[in-house]
């Protein structure tokens, strides 16, 4: 007679959970870390135009965006098909640049108030008339750094 009985029944152990929460925060953890959150929801139309000599700008904290274009096909039923200026979330108009721009160096720390930089998005579509009206707004309020963001152009993609 042998001291040990083999078990008869080929039941598997049940499988242990005791980990489950480790894994569940490791994955809550991870996505919060690798996740960017969006600045703003588009709401104009913007093809930039193409330019063949760009530089990245190196410090995004240091960048304020006004956008201007067509209002994208969703909003064309309240504002019109005219081209329009975003500020942030929402439309706006000429005069209200120079606010926003103060409003954006206030919220800035004092060491990047002299040293912010206006990203202007304009659709290449949208007539010149508003961005000069635009960067007349800016020159009120002295916010003389403008950054027009642009596409590489189709001749040194095809340079490739």
């Amino acid at each position: 007679m042998s001291k040990f009985k083999k078990k008869k029944s080929g039941d598997l152990p049940a499988i242990s959970t005791a980990s489950l929460p480790d894994i569940v925060f490791m994955l809550l953890f991870f996505f919060m870390v690798a996740t960017v959150m969006r600045d703003s929801t588009l709401m104009v139309d913007n093809f930039l135009p193409a330019a063949d000599q760009i530089q990245k700008l190196d410090k995004k904290d240091r960048v304020m965006y006004i956008y201007a274009g067509k209002p994208s096909s969703r909003y064309q039923d309240k504002y019109g098909s005219a081209a329009r200026i975003q500020l942030n979330d929402k439309f706006a108009g000429v005069e209200d640049v120079a606010a926003f721009v103060l409003a954006e160096r206030a919220s800035k720390r004092q060491e990047l108030q002299n040293v912010l930089t206006t990203a202007l998005k304009v659709d290449g579509d949208t007539k010149m008339g508003l961005v000069s009206d635009i960067k007349q707004e800016l020159r009120k309020v002295n916010a003389l750094k403008i950054n027009y963001t642009t596409r590489l152009g189709d001749y040194l993609q095809n340079m490739d």
